[in-house]
């Protein structure tokens, strides 16, 4: 039958775009030759063979067609699908390398803060170390400066009444040089060998000597620290009566008589 029978031609598109479509949907495209017909809207083409392996099968092609239009859409379709898809993939991407970006920050930031905290606590060690050393520093100089405040006294009766007049001072017991001056005057006349065998200590074996003739055990009980432990030693002497004194009379000032 002839191929230009109107009615054949008919069927034959029909035939023709079934194929055409099923072949680009397999083979993912065609080789078509498209003759475009300007005018009435309608593109026919010369009919050309699709070789499906052994076989030919003629087609013409109509670009208004509802499947022309379908092929167009899935094809449209297609290219907005790869097109999401590299999208996703490209966003994806950045995600991650935001992700990679956000941890080594956090890791930087981490690192710092360490670091900082170390630094603090070195400083803080450090500023420790710096007033412990300013404290035993300033405890010497203080150490230094009252050992060199330390007056040096005459070996005489005028020096040892001011020595032990300085070291009652320390220990808060009372006495003037007047006082204690006036006392020594009477009790021994200033030999700090003086001793006392006649009077009733004596008798009783426990004679009076010194400074301010001091009996042992008033000596004993009323010695100062930092004096020398010996009965004849003047300034040890003169310190432990005048406690004594300060403990019955309330001071060697007070004194005016044996006592």
């Amino acid at each position: 039958m002839s191929a230009n029978t109107p009615g054949h031609s008919r069927r034959g598109l029909k035939k023709t775009h079934k194929a055409t479509i099923a072949g680009v949907a397999a083979l993912g495209a065609a080789a078509l030759t498209l003759s475009l017909v300007p005018g009435n809207g309608s593109t026919e083409t010369e009919p050309q063979a699709l070789s499906t392996g052994t076989q030919k099968v003629a087609w013409s092609y109509d670009a208004n067609s509802t499947q022309a239009k379908a092929l167009a859409a899935s094809l449209n379709e297609q290219q907005t699908t790869l097109g999401l898809k590299a999208q996703q993939e490209a966003k994806a991407k950045a995600n991650l390398a935001a992700q990679a970006k956000a941890a080594a920050e956090a890791k930087a930031a981490k690192a710092k803060a360490v670091a900082r905290a170390q630094a603090a606590a070195k400083a803080k060690a450090a500023a420790k170390a710096k007033a412990a050393a300013a404290k035993r520093a300033a405890e010497k100089a203080a150490a230094n400066r009252s050992v060199t405040r330390t007056p040096v006294f005459a070996n005489n009766l005028d020096g040892w009444i001011r020595e032990a007049l300085f070291i009652m001072d320390k220990h808060d017991i009372p006495g003037t040089y007047s006082g204690i001056h006036r006392n020594i005057i009477r009790e021994s006349s200033g030999n700090p060998r003086a001793i006392n065998n006649w009077d009733i200590n004596a008798i009783n074996g426990i004679p009076s000597k010194g400074l301010l003739q001091v009996i042992q055990p008033t000596f004993e009980r009323y010695h100062v620290k930092g004096t020398k432990f010996d009965l004849y030693d003047p300034v040890a002497n003169i310190v432990a009566a005048c406690n004594y004194a300060a403990d019955r009379y309330g001071s060697m000032d007070n004194v005016n008589s044996a006592y």
